[in-house]
């Protein structure tokens, strides 16, 4: 006796839907601190920094040492240039204001923007003041993506850095199964006690000892890609972009698979 057409329709339609919830998703996902728009030669040039990121064709871009206005950089608005450039739309996160303008970090995008969380860091008074930007974006299926970039504190002593990891795991680490990625300038090389705090919650992802920073002699990654849960998620190729003259650190770069029944 042959099954009912409906059956036969419910079936295929359970065995699609299966397929699909367990395809690995891919994200390509840059981070780069653009030195408000200087390069090592001195000059501004916001055509290759763009070029750069165009390059990498990244679904997430996270941004450090982005200028609004300010006069080092000719009161130009990057992070508006930037967007226009690469045809992506964004959030700004201000970190302080700056030479009649405002200086901070950001993340650039194709992917719907849902929702976007500014959040200072702590910081002692004496130090410069950073922050976190997060953006909740669409991944498949009704599964968002909370992404977090930021800019640690860069001081010989690590005290301020290690509480400004201690508050991000606090606050972006509190669901066990939501996909998340951390991206950014954390000024902490990969055997640091402030690296050792953030991957109690998060995962390295990217595998290889490949320098950042500085890059007319890069000597030590400071750039790092972190993601949470580590069990769904893997690194399918990470490279720091060689070119050593748009910005005093390379982009990194990094393809991610988010594998849900994993």
């Amino acid at each position: 006796m042959r099954p009912p057409f409906a059956l036969i329709v419910a079936l295929l339609a359970m065995w699609v839907a299966t397929v699909r919830t367990s395809t690995p998703i891919a994200m390509r996902v840059l981070t780069y601190n653009i030195h408000h728009g200087e390069g090592t030669d001195g000059l501004f040039d916001l055509a290759r920094t763009a070029a750069l990121i165009n390059s990498a064709q990244a679904d997430l871009v996270a941004l450090q040492e982005v200028d609004r206005h300010t006069r080092r950089s000719g009161g130009v608005d990057q992070f508006a240039e930037l967007e226009r450039r690469t045809g992506t739309t964004g959030v700004f996160g201000r970190a302080m204001d700056f030479q009649d303008g405002t200086y901070g970090i950001a993340v650039l995008t194709r992917k719907p923007i849902l929702r976007s969380v500014i959040r200072p860091l702590p910081v002692t008074p004496d130090r410069e003041p950073r922050t976190s930007l997060t953006v909740d974006v669409p991944m498949r299926d009704g599964v968002h993506l909370q992404f977090t970039t930021t800019h640690l504190d860069q001081g010989r002593d690590p005290v301020n850095r290690l509480a400004q990891a201690s508050f991000l795991n606090d606050v972006l680490a509190s669901t066990a199964d939501a996909p998340a990625i951390l991206a950014g300038d954390l000024n902490s090389r990969p055997d640091t006690d402030v690296m050792a705090l953030l991957e109690r919650r998060w995962a390295n992802l990217f595998p290889f000892p490949v320098p950042s920073a500085p890059p007319a002699a890069p000597r030590g990654l400071v750039d790092h890609v972190l993601a949470r849960p580590a069990g769904h998620w893997r690194a399918v190729e990470a490279q720091a972009i060689d070119d050593r003259l748009a910005s005093d650190h390379r982009p990194l770069l990094v393809v991610l698979e988010w594998e849900p029944a994993r």
